[in-house]
């Protein structure tokens, strides 16, 4: 019995250990997975907050900051190691208030980058300051890019990839077609053999070529001596080339579509139709000239001093808007200008001929017509092209179905009291104020 007890004793002790060790697993078990799911939440919700400060620091910050060098303010990599958190959030939603208050910091970073000042951006919660964070820190910690270098762990540019490929398929197409003709040969050759031995006389296809050739210029033979048809078809011949030399003349000078390579990629669809830049900011002249005016690049630079583009080229200046610099011998890193400059040579795009007179003020100020009228969707144009042909028939056509607006308008009060129709209640057309006589447009 007492035998008895101990081994159940020690049966009892064995299982009690081995619901230990079962119990102790099982809550390692539970630990790592807490951990691991704490891991990945955390994990997400920093990739979530990155790409939310993503979007608000395209949209806040750069035209003023970039991540690996100075712009106006200072670059942003390893500010979260600058700087706490909590000083951070305060300093971006309003630094005014900060250096009001007499911070250290602040006062030194603002008489640091004098006379610049910061933007206060109270709109920001301390969460979306947080996610801009997030997002600077993920930006610095990535390897800088050195421009025209191959990335590690690749053997070339996917261009290259894609122009072997290309060039592969072209020769195998036309492996393929050199294969298709050598048996297409092979196969005709056995048909005639196989004729042949049948007892089948099989023509040769040059004969058959020449017999053919030879009744073709017998029938045109026979054709050009009966004089009836010789005349019609001259007849044919002269109509075909004196309608063709007739359009070919009319529209000479015609360019509609036209659409020059421009020294400098300026996209109006961005500027006049995304970020909304009235026409008038650039085309001075158009509202107070004749000419339209082309801006100067000190126009450019009121905007470009300070937008740069870089958040689309790894932080590196806009190609495009380094153009503006080297011709305004601009340094971006100093904010000072040089004395060798150069002239942008811009390709003139709308064209008239010396003897036409177009008054842009006239049509724009006085007449009230909006620019897509001649220049057609300009706010959708990436690169702009000639919308409307510029003919004198397309003018004389908008002067005689566009109604004169006279109402308010101080050009027409000694027109308007010229005119008895007007006291009729009748309409009156720019043709009807002599819009169609040629002295109008033409000096």
């Amino acid at each position: 019995m007492v035998v008895l007890n101990v081994v159940k004793i020690n049966l009892k002790h064995k299982i009690l250990d081995m619901r230990s060790i079962s119990l102790f697993f099982r809550s390692v078990k539970q630990i790592l997975f807490l951990v691991s799911s704490l891991l990945f939440i955390g994990g997400g919700t920093y990739a979530q907050s990155a790409t939310e400060g993503a979007a608000l620091y395209k949209q806040k910050c750069t035209s003023c900051h970039a991540i690996n060098r100075v712009v106006i303010g200072p670059a942003l990599k390893d500010v979260d190691q600058r700087h706490t958190e909590d000083w951070l959030i305060p300093w971006i939603q309003n630094s005014q208030k900060m250096i009001a208050s007499g911070d250290a910091k602040a006062v030194a970073l603002a008489n640091q980058y004098k006379p610049n000042v910061m933007t206060a951006f109270p709109e920001l919660t301390a969460d979306n300051v947080k996610s801009i964070l997030a997002y600077i820190k993920e930006e610095g910690s990535k390897p800088a890019v050195v421009p025209g270098a191959v990335q590690s762990g690749s053997s070339g540019s996917s261009e290259d990839v894609n122009d072997y490929m290309l060039g592969g398929l072209i020769l195998v197409i036309i492996i393929a077609f050199l294969v298709i003709l050598v048996l297409n040969r092979v196969i005709t050759t056995l048909e005639r053999l196989l004729l042949q031995k049948q007892g089948v006389v099989v023509a040769d296809e040059e004969v058959a070529k020449r017999s053919k050739i030879q009744l073709l210029f017998g029938r045109l033979k026979v054709l050009s001596k009966n004089k009836k048809s010789v005349f019609f078809i001259l007849l044919i011949v002269v109509a075909v080339l004196a309608t063709v030399g007739w359009v070919g003349m009319w529209n000479t000078d015609v360019h509609t579509g036209y659409q020059p390579v421009q020294p400098i990629k300026f996209s109006h669809q961005l500027h006049a139709g995304i970020n909304k830049v009235d026409c008038q900011y650039c085309h001075t002249g158009a509202y107070k000239s004749k000419n339209a005016s082309i801006p100067s690049l000190n126009v450019c630079m009121n905007c470009h001093n300070y937008v740069q583009a870089t958040d689309k080229y790894n932080g590196e200046i806009s190609p495009e808007i380094k153009k503006i610099y080297h011709a305004l011998d601009y340094d971006p890193t100093t904010k000072k200008y040089g004395q060798n400059t150069k002239p942008i040579e811009w390709v003139r795009i709308h064209n008239l001929p010396d003897f036409a007179y177009f008054n842009h003020s006239q049509h724009v100020k006085v007449a009230g017509v909006k620019c897509q009228k001649c220049h057609g969707p300009i706010q959708n144009m990436e690169e702009v092209y000639q919308y409307s042909p510029l003919t004198m028939k397309w003018c004389i056509n908008c002067h005689r179905e566009t109604e004169v607006n006279h109402k308010g308008n101080a050009y027409y009060d000694n027109i308007i009291a010229a005119h008895e129709k007007l006291k009729k209640g009748e309409k009156m057309t720019a043709a009807v104020l002599g819009g169609t006589e040629c002295g109008k447009c033409h000096y």
